[in-house]
């Protein structure tokens, strides 16, 4: 008895750990450079008040990605795939553009992360970005689906140096815990700063670009139907693990910059350089670390999601097992995002703030129609058989999905009329 329930178990891990990647991966991304800085400046304008959202923000990211996972399971085709297929070529083409436009805004984001951390270790930016970005490069374009994947899960792994600071940060554990699971009292709905700020923790979760890379990366490593409970889990994993890094973010800043006042957090590198003399080197060293690996991290997905997005919309053959002269499209449209991205913030006062705005802007306007598409697509029979969302699924993931809506009409008005930052 107790051989036959060790065996199961035994084969139950190990199909788990074969999945296991995509959606790990995928939701760990979304703690990039962009993330970090929301949830530092959280943490430092709002101290814990802010720590509620982490459970809505689980929740959604367990929905709206295991949806993804299910497509990409039974129908062996990427999300753009589909969306041509069943919504047509223009519609597809038009919102490629878009999605190419927002996903070079944040790999724009994701280098200027990467000189601003090297910066903290005294390293300039025009040493450390093309470095970075000719490593990020050399990954993808020489590698494999299994090498890639190896590199991207231990760079996953390396999220737990911001565990680390914000236990080092010695936070009020008590207040923390108290604040995750109570709500804020209506007095602090008044203030817009707080709306804005809760519109952006929650609205810096789910982005297009997750959406596309996690099917698209379930399709190229072959995840069958057999094998979707395991990729199920390996979402909710991954969604779990992401944001309890971002509640340590939110705690390591409120426990030193919000504690002492600090609360002039431009770009996420001043987070890190305002903990050092509060917390110490080491929680300070930790903090810089993990931005750079973040970053890094997030430099090499992104447009590696994007190639795949653009590829398999038009048609093009795509996927990282594939050689240069099997795909070239796929690696020369890569290559040159990488290099024109590095090359941007090169240049010397260049608007990178203003451009990472203006993505936020069409990330906010593409969300809800790729969610809408996802929802039509999920629940057509002769698409996914069996497979189709249950009615309760449906009522929790349409509630989920008209929820984010809302959050990012929100943050759109705010963008237009002025963040109240």
């Amino acid at each position: 008895m107790k051989q036959s329930l060790w065996r199961r178990s035994r084969t139950s891990i190990m199909l788990f750990l074969a999945v296991l990647g995509p959606g790990f991966i995928t939701a760990n991304v979304d703690n990039d450079a962009g993330g970090i800085l929301t949830y530092s400046q959280a943490g430092a304008h709002f101290g814990y008040t802010l720590l509620w959202t982490m459970i809505p923000i689980t929740l959604a990211l367990i929905v709206v990605q295991e949806m993804c996972a299910r497509m990409g399971v039974v129908t062996g085709k990427g999300l753009s795939d589909l969306i041509r297929e069943e919504f047509g070529l223009r519609m597809t083409f038009i919102m490629m553009i878009l999605l190419v436009i927002v996903n070079f805004g944040n790999v724009l984001a994701e280098f200027s992360g990467i000189a601003g951390a090297g910066q903290l270790f005294h390293v300039s930016k025009y040493i450390s970005v093309p470095v970075c970005a000719f490593l990020v490069w050399a990954l993808v374009v020489k590698g494999n689906y299994k090498s890639v994947e190896k590199v991207f899960l231990v760079a996953s792994v390396f999220y737990i140096a911001y565990i680390v600071t914000g236990v080092l940060s010695r936070p009020s554990w008590f207040e923390a815990m108290r604040q995750t699971f109570t709500m804020p009292p209506r007095s602090v709905w008044s203030d817009h700063t707080y709306v804005y700020m809760t519109v952006a923790v929650i609205g810096t979760t789910i982005t297009p670009w997750m959406q596309f890379y996690l099917q698209s990366s379930i399709v190229d490593k072959g995840v069958g139907i057999r094998q979707y409970k395991a990729t199920r889990l390996d979402v909710i994993v991954g969604s779990i693990f992401t944001d309890i890094v971002a509640w340590f973010i939110v705690v390591a800043c409120a426990a030193t910059l919000y504690t002492h006042g600090m609360r002039d957090i431009g770009v996420p590198s001043d987070a890190a350089d305002a903990m050092r003399p509060l917390a110490g080197n080491y929680a300070f060293m930790l903090f810089a670390f993990g931005l750079f690996n973040a970053s890094l991290f997030a430099a090499s997905i992104l447009p590696l999601s994007t190639a795949y997005t653009v590829c398999e919309g038009l048609g093009f053959e795509s996927g990282v097992d594939k050689s240069f002269s099997e795909a070239p499209f796929f690696y020369w449209f890569y290559s040159l995002l990488i290099a024109f991205g590095a090359a941007v913030v090169l240049i010397p006062n260049f608007p990178l703030v203003k451009i990472t705005i203006l993505s936020q802007v069409l990330n906010g306007v593409l969300l809800p129609v790729v969610l809408i598409f996802m929802l039509k697509l999920i629940n057509k029979h002769d698409l996914m058989g069996q497979y189709t969302n249950s009615r309760w699924f449906n009522v929790v993931a349409w509630s989920t999905s008209i929820i984010v809506i809302a959050l990012t009409a929100v943050m759109l008005f705010y963008t237009f009329h002025g963040a109240p930052m």
